[in-house]
């Protein structure tokens, strides 16, 4: 089964959705699963799972309201307030929810580069297992050596890192990257989605060349046991169509065993999300 592992869906107003500037007006717009679902079909995708966009507990929940009524939604990564004293209770009402499998915080925006060892982050964190739930770390290349520090405190934690950490591939930037990858890999517990680059190279002409030595990295990191194909659409498509950007990582794929390729289009999201397929 193949499985887009990183997608979104919203219902834009201006109010919640500020980041999506000027530049970015081709999403300014609704998404929802009806408008994805031609995509994974062109793509040969049998389902996906869906991230949240806004830090909210409402949209935790309309995310799986979505998930009832859409087979296609194979998991839903949302968010609770880690740093809230009553979290657990947050996490026992969404845990009710069989696709509720994953807790994201958009860490890349705090203002604290040192955010994700906060003391009440952590005790926040250190609640998930309780409830088989893994996180998404969603940072930029800066934070990489602080998620090395954080992971290496929860090691039956699930991980996995969102967008390979948002390299600056349009400044051309690698090696201090590169080996904050290579450190964070280090920890078996830590996955990583080969999502996002696109929209961190120069959108008007970036070129499949220009992300190969990124996934080279990602590779040569991980190994294909610890990736997993995820399209960021609808991000994605201030750069890219949906079927561009997931051909970069099909098209990188031809170089691998078949059981690999297998695995990273969609067996090791399917096995790192424990997702119930239909």
């Amino acid at each position: 089964m193949h499985i887009d592992a990183h997608q979104h869906f919203w219902k834009y107003n201006v109010s919640e959705f500020g980041w999506i500037d000027d530049s970015m007006a081709t999403i300014r717009r609704d998404f929802l699963p009806e408008h994805l679902q031609l995509e994974l079909a062109r793509n040969n995708f049998q389902g996906s799972v869906v991230v949240q966009t806004r830090q909210t507990l409402e949209e935790t929940r309309w995310l799986l309201g979505l998930a009832d009524s859409s087979p296609q939604i194979l998991g839903v990564v949302g968010w609770v307030d880690l740093q809230n004293a009553d979290v657990g209770s947050q996490l026992a009402e969404f845990s009710k929810h069989r696709k509720f499998v994953g807790v994201r915080h958009i860490v890349q925006s705090e203002p604290d580069d040192r955010f994700l060892l906060r003391q009440d982050f952590m005790r926040g964190i250190s609640l998930l297992e309780e409830f088989d739930l893994a996180y998404d770390i969603l940072i930029y290349a800066q934070h990489l050596p602080v998620a090395a520090e954080f992971v290496a405190r929860f090691p039956r934690q699930r991980f996995v890192l969102d967008h390979l950490a948002k390299p600056q591939i349009r400044q051309g930037e690698m090696e201090s990257w590169a080996e904050g990858i290579r450190r964070l890999a280090e920890y078996p517990n830590v996955c990583c989605k080969l999502s996002g680059l696109v929209t961190e190279a120069d959108w008007q002409r970036w070129t499949p060349a220009q992300l190969i030595p990124y996934l080279d990295v990602a590779f040569e990191a991980f190994g294909p046991g610890r990736l997993m194909i995820g399209s960021d659409w609808p991000v994605c498509l201030v750069a890219a169509s949906y079927d561009r950007v997931v051909d970069v990582v099909k098209d990188y794929l031809r170089r691998c065993a078949p059981k690999e390729r297998a695995a990273v289009l969609g067996g090791n999201a399917q096995r790192f999300w424990r997702l119930q397929l239909q």
